[in-house]
C-alpha cells in the first residue's frame, strides 16, 4: 500500500495509522527533521502521555523533539536497539509509543539479518499500541517487510506550508534590529510561492539567502528564491527551471494556427475558466521537421501564459539500478505537480522512449509510469511534447485523450518565412526596412527556422570580416546559398514526415495555405530533392 500527503493529511493520516496499532511504517521522503516533527504532532494528538523517540548508530536512543525525564537505555547497535524496543513498548503497553529507526534503509541493505528481526518486531508490536517508523528517502523496499509494513510519502511542502514556516520564521526575525522586513501579507506569500518545489530546509537556505544579502527582505528577494530554486531543480538532474516570463521573447515567427490554438486557451487555467465548467489543456504533442521551432514553442507557451516552464530531461531518468529509472521519472512529475500551474516540456521524446526491449524493459517501464501520471494527473500541468521522428515513438503515446491536440511543424511557407527573417534580423539590432524582404524569403524557400537563423548569423560575419561593414541582403542569400537545406540532403525522410500529416494523423501548425499545400502535393518530392 502507498499514498502520498502533504503536512496537514500527514499528520491525520498518521494518527489514524496509530490508532489502528500498525505495528511498522515507512516514510518515504527526504526530510527527516519535518517528518519527526509531523508524527511529533500526530502522537500528541493520539495520546500526549506516549514517547517519541528515535534511534539511530550515531546517536543511539534519543528523544528527537521533545524530552522526557527517563533516562532511555543502552544499545549501541541494531540487535540491541531492536531488543530494547519491544522490551520498552511491553512495560509502556498503556502508552503506545513511536520509535523512529533513522538511516534504517542503510542497515537493511548491508546486513539481512536486520531485515528479518525488524520483520519480527513488527509481527510482536500489535500485541501493543506501540509503533516503529523508518523513514527512507527511496521507494525501494525489501520485499520481506512489505507484508508487515504500511507506506506513506511525504511530499514536498506546500505554499501554505512554505507561508506558515515563513511566517514564523519572520516572527523570530522582526524581534531584531539587523533585518529590515518590507513584505505585507501579499509579498509573503510570493515569497512562499516562489519556494514551492523545495524541501522546507532547502526553502530554509533561500530565505536565509534572501536575508543576509542586504540585511533586506521585501519583494525583490522573490528572484533570489527563484535562482535557488533553479539550481536545486538542476541538482535533480532530471528537470530544468525556468521563471514565468524567462528565456524566449518574440523569438517566433509563422505557426499562427498553433499560437492562435493557444491564445484560446491563455486564460484556461483561471478559477474563472473553471466555474465555466472548463476543464484544464492537458497538453500538445509538436512533430515535425527538425529546426521547424518545436523547442522554441514550447517556451513561447509559458512566456504566453505567465507559467513557470520545467524541461524533463527523460534521457536523464535512467540509471542503472533495478526501480532508479521508475523512482526517478515520479519524483520528476511529483516536482512538476508541486510547482504546479506551469508547463512541462519533454524534448526529442522519441530518443528516449524508442529503445524497446534493448534496455532491459526499462524503456517500457518508464513510459508507462509517464502514461499513467498522464491518464491520471489531476494538477493543472500542461505537458508539451516533442519529436522529430513520429516512427520512432509508441503509439500508445500519441493516443487521442493523452494531448488535446498534436500539431504538425512543417517547413515555412513564404509568409512564415518573412516573419522569421524578421525576428531574427530584429535580435541582432537590424532594421527589416534596410533588406530587400521580398529577395530573401523567396532565396530561402525550402529552409527551416533554424537554418535561416543560421544565414542571418552567416551574413554578419561575412560583412563584419569584410571591413566591418553593414550586413545586407546580398550578404544573407549568399549565406543561404551555401547553406545546404534539410529539404535537400533528408528530402526522402522530410517527405515521410509530410504523409503522415496528409493521413490526418495531426494538424498543420502553420497558416491554413501550409495544409492546402500538403493536401495538394503531399506524395510529390520536394523540389530540392528532385
Amino acid at each position: 500500500m502507498g499514498n502520498s500527503n502533504t503536512s496537514d493529511s500527514f499528520v491525520e493520516q498518521f494518527v489514524l495509522l496509530l490508532k489502528s496499532r500498525v505495528p511498522l511504517i515507512i516514510v518515504v521522503t527526504p526530510e527527516e527533521q519535518r517528518t519527526l516533527e509531523l508524527v511529533n504532532e500526530a502522537r500528541k494528538k493520539r495520546d500526549p502521555k506516549s514517547w517519541l523517540v528515535s534511534w539511530d548508530l550515531a546517536e543511539k536512543f534519543a528523544y528527537p523533539i521533545e524530552s522526557d525525564p527517563q533516562k532511555l537505555p543502552e544499545a549501541p547497535e541494531p540487535k540491541m536497539a531492536m531488543d530494547k524496543i519491544l522490551e520498552l513498548s511491553k512495560s509502556r503497553s498503556s502508552n503506545g509509543d513511536i520509535y523512529v529507526l533513522r538511516d534504517f534503509h542503510d542497515l537493511w541493505k548491508s546486513n539481512p539479518e536486520y531485515k528479518r528481526r525488524l520483520k519480527s518486531l513488527a509481527t510482536k508490536l500489535p500485541l501493543t499500541k506501540s509503533s516503529v517508523v523508518v523513514t527512507t528517502p527511496h521507494r525501494d523496499i525489501p520485499a520481506e517487510l512489505r507484508d508487515v509494513a504500511l507506506v506513506i510519502e511525504l511530499d514536498l511542502p506546500t505554499a501554505s506550508d512554505l507561508r506558515l514556516h515563513l511566517d514564523k520564521k519572520l516572527e523570530q526575525i522582526e524581534k531584531s534590529d539587523k533585518i529590515t522586513i518590507k513584505l505585507d501579507g501579499n509579498g509573503r506569500q510570493q515569497l512562499a510561492n516562489a519556494a514551492v518545489g523545495l524541501s522546507r530546509s532547502q526553502a530554509d537556505r533561500a530565505f536565509n539567502k534572501a536575508l543576509v544579502n542586504d540585511s533586506i527582505l521585501d519583494d525583490q528577494d522573490v528572484v533570489l528564491v527563484m535562482e535557488e530554486k533553479k539550481s536545486v531543480v538542476r541538482e535533480s538532474g532530471a528537470l530544468e527551471f525556468y521563471s514565468p516570463g524567462e528565456g524566449v521573447q518574440d523569438a517566433v515567427g509563422g505557426l499562427e494556427v498553433l499560437k492562435g490554438w493557444l491564445d484560446k486557451r491563455s486564460h484556461a487555467f483561471s478559477e474563472e475558466a473553471k466555474n465555466y465548467g472548463l476543464p484544464s489543456p492537458r497538453g500538445l504533442a509538436l512533430i515535425g521537421i527538425p529546426g521547424t521551432g518545436k523547442s522554441l514553442s514550447a517556451k513561447l507557451i509559458a512566456r504566453q501564459w505567465r507559467m513557470p516552464l520545467l524541461r524533463l530531461d527523460i534521457g536523464a531518468v535512467f540509471g542503472s539500478l533495478v526501480g532508479e529509472s521508475e523512482e526517478k521519472i515520479r519524483k520528476a512529475l511529483k516536482l512538476a505537480e508541486l510547482v504546479a500551474p506551469c508547463v512541462l516540456w519533454i524534448d526529442e521524446l522519441e530518443k528516449s522512449l524508442s529503445s524497446g526491449d534493448s534496455d532491459g524493459g526499462t524503456s517500457k517501464r518508464v513510459l508507462g509510469t509517464f502514461l499513467t501520471w498522464m491518464q491520471e494527473k489531476r494538477s493543472p500541468i500542461f505537458v508539451v511534447a516533442t519529436a522529430n521522428d513520429v516512427s520512432a515513438l509508441p503509439p500508445e503515446l500519441l493516443r487521442r485523450g493523452r494531448f488535446d491536440e498534436i500539431f504538425f511543424l512543417d517547413l515555412p511557407t513564404s509568409v512564415e518565412r518573412g516573419e522569421i527573417v524578421k525576428v531574427h534580423l530584429g535580435k541582432r539590432r537590424r532594421q527589416v526596412r534596410d533588406f530587400e524582404l521580398d529577395r530573401i524569403v523567396a532565396a530561402s524557400e525550402g529552409y527551416v527556422g533554424a537554418e535561416i537563423e543560421q544565414a542571418v548569423i552567416d551574413a554578419l560575419y561575412s560583412a563584419f570580416d569584410d571591413g566591418r561593414r553593414e550586413v545586407n541582403t546580398d550578404d544573407v542569400i549568399n549565406a543561404l546559398v551555401h547553406l545546404v537545406p534539410l529539404s535537400k540532403s533528408q528530402w526522402e525522410r522530410i517527405n515521410e514526415l509530410r504523409g503522415w500529416l496528409a493521413d490526418g494523423r495531426a494538424r498543420s501548425a502553420s497558416y491554413e495555405e501550409a495544409q492546402l499545400a500538403i493536401d495538394n502535393q503531399v506524395n510529390v518530392n520536394l523540389e530540392f530533392g528532385q
